[in-house]
């Protein structure tokens, strides 16, 4: 099911249709879907379209100073900022979303919680010899953050086992409060989506975006070229969207 969930997305994304209508070009002889191809490469490779579908998956949210965070039972910090690269033993190395672990430890230094929680990702076709979350945990230490208010949740492989771990987490931590309250920091594009989970598995969340994959520059006649960063941001963005729509219209539990 995990590897399903995240193959078929492929094919609704411009690189997976730009195939299929060049593939069902040259099989049905039709230089118009061969045309179609090359006008959603181009669009889905320009800055003009990548921005506004990003900044759409954004929610046009801003990115919100430390001292606006209200005070909550815990602060937690989602994985997918670490690439696990070769090595003479397991390493890895930072992904654009480290911005993650920054505003975690900052908030936690702000005394907005008085624990962090770091999300363990693992998928077993990558999974290595690490553990991402003690390795986010030990950072965190490195950042000033003291160990006893670092917890870690077991592996997770999707936002979904996230959210579920969490919940877990908090409850078995027990507290007169039934509904325990988080601020939750992710990627500003997967922010409505993990929101939307942790809500769901019956948290009071206060998002915390960071991570933001657009600029505040002005547009310019740039913005019509194609490039590979563009496409990438492209697919990202309809990619959340899709699992957004999919848990918001589909999956109701």
């Amino acid at each position: 099911m995990l590897y399903l969930a995240k193959i078929l997305p492929a094919f609704l994304l411009p690189t997976g249709v730009v195939i299929l209508l060049l593939i069902l070009s040259a099989a049905l002889r039709r230089r118009a879907l061969a045309i179609v191809a090359l006008a959603v490469l181009w669009l889905s490779s320009t800055p003009l379209v990548s921005d506004v579908l990003m900044r759409s998956a954004e929610g046009w949210q801003v990115r919100p100073p430390v001292a606006s965070a209200p005070h909550a039972d815990a602060i937690v910090v989602l994985s997918g900022m670490l690439r696990i690269v070769p090595g003479r033993e397991p390493t890895a190395e930072w992904l654009d979303a480290v911005d993650r672990l920054d505003a975690g430890a900052a908030l936690v230094r702000a005394d907005k919680a008085p624990l962090l929680v770091f999300t363990s990702e693992w998928f077993p076709w990558n999974a290595g010899g690490l553990d991402k979350g003690q390795w986010l945990a030990d950072r965190a230490a490195d950042l000033g953050v003291a160990r006893e208010r670092i917890v870690i949740t077991g592996r997770v492989s999707n936002t979904a086992e996230e959210a579920r771990a969490v919940a877990g987490l908090l409850a078995a931590r027990g507290g007169p409060r039934a509904t325990k309250s988080v601020i939750l920091v992710t990627s500003a594009f997967h922010m409505r989506r993990s929101a939307l989970l942790f809500s769901r598995a019956g948290l009071s969340v206060a998002p915390f975006p960071v991570d933001f994959r657009t600029s505040a520059a002005p547009r310019s006649f740039m913005d019509l070229l194609p490039g590979a960063a563009s496409l990438y941001s492209t697919e990202t963005a309809l990619r959340e969207c899709y699992g957004y729509l999919y848990y918001k219209l589909v999956k109701t539990g």
